[in-house]
């Protein structure tokens, strides 16, 4: 019987023992998470330009079969709905709407004619603003 209850006194973690893990896994934390958050803003970076340059395939298949660019009011619409005036359009050319918003939740900019090309689309980039770097930066197809 002492030999079962010495058994059970030995089994689990001491106090100091707990303390010790809990702050090796903080440090790890501390020293992880930073660079985690700084891979994913490179992803939605990364992800916008991807879009952007699928965009562009997109539009080009779009000109070839209708004829022109899609007109500015349409805008990147017109690549799931068929415009009014489009009798050759063979969409739907992207799946659904979701394609057509940027990794912060904003849809992309579409001009048509373009300032910098014969169409132009950007996205602002996370602070929703004009310039900015990392992040912040606006994706542009020129």
């Amino acid at each position: 019987m002492s030999h079962d209850r010495k058994r059970r006194g030995e089994r689990g973690f001491t106090l100091p023992e707990l303390l010790v893990v809990l702050g090796i896994l903080g440090l790890l934390a501390v020293l992880v998470v930073p660079r985690v958050v700084g891979f994913y803003s490179k992803a939605k970076v990364d992800t916008a330009k991807i879009q952007i340059e699928k965009f562009g395939g997109i539009l080009d298949l779009y000109r070839l079969e209708v004829g022109s660019y899609p007109p500015q009011d349409d805008g990147l619409k017109a690549l799931i709905e068929k415009p009014a005036d489009a009798e050759a359009w063979n969409g739907p050319y992207i799946k659904n709407d979701d394609s057509l918003v940027d990794p912060w939740g904003e849809p992309y900019v579409y001009r048509f004619p373009g300032e910098h090309g014969e169409y132009d689309i950007y996205s602002l980039g996370a602070d929703k603003k004009e310039g900015g770097d990392g992040e912040d930066q606006d994706i542009q197809s020129w």
